[in-house]
């Protein structure tokens, strides 16, 4: 799970408690236990601090909610666009820049991104937040095909397989081992390409996958 720990000021009487503590103990509940579960006296006592504490932060529950919101837009569709974006030497690199979402958590969590969809739910509001989050990804994604010179319905249709098979195996919860994923990479980016990878493509982004791995910490933290 991805934690922020920005330098802030504490709130008076609570030395020991920021405005990010209380943000990343409401994102672990958001996660564990839904949305309904997000609520401040019981994150108070997980804390050990009063209400008061909140108050100096937040104006609210909805102003707290909202900053969950905006830190999934600002960390798990952030990194999407932003690697979509990223200049690549062919399209298979492109894809594989993509691809490092799926393989590092501290760039994309699924289980933040699955709670937050579950959260969409039982509010409307957060579904038009999903639904433009997805729509921006997908552009992103489909740009990115564009610029390595697929057609504009080509382009919107391999981001569509691209990105709707990850959203999809992550809800369906499949679970491989990594060295069984990258035994398929090459096909994967046959499949999502149209064009033959090199070994030095499949090499490239093994090397990221396995070493993202081996120093990835218990929980993830930013």
């Amino acid at each position: 799970m991805i934690k922020l720990m920005p330098q802030e000021e504490l709130a008076p009487g609570n030395v020991k408690v920021t405005r990010w503590d209380w943000i990343n103990l409401a994102l672990e509940v958001l996660i564990a236990d839904g949305v309904e579960s997000v609520r401040i006296l019981p994150l108070g006592e997980r804390l050990g601090v009063s209400r008061s504490s909140f108050y100096h932060y937040f104006e609210s529950r909805q102003d707290l909610l909202d900053r969950l919101l905006e830190h999934w837009r600002d960390t798990n569709t952030k990194a999407i666009v932003e690697r979509a974006a990223r200049p690549a030497d062919s399209i298979v690199r492109a894809v594989a820049n993509v691809f490092e979402c799926w393989a590092d958590e501290s760039l994309f969590d699924p289980r933040f991104d699955f709670a937050v969809r579950e959260w969409a739910r039982r509010s409307a509001d957060v579904r038009d937040v999903i639904d433009a989050a997805d729509d921006e990804r997908l552009g992103a994604i489909r740009d990115m095909y564009l610029r390595h010179g697929y057609d504009e319905e080509d382009a919107f249709i391999r981001a569509r397989v691209l990105y709707y098979m990850q959203i999809g195996y992550y809800t369906l919860d499949v679970k491989e081992q990594l060295e069984t994923r990258l035994g398929h990479l090459a096909a994967y980016l046959r499949s999502f390409t149209g064009q033959e990878p090199s070994e030095a493509d499949v090499a490239h982004f093994s090397a990221f996958a396995i070493r993202t791995q081996n120093t990835k910490p218990i929980i993830r933290r930013k």
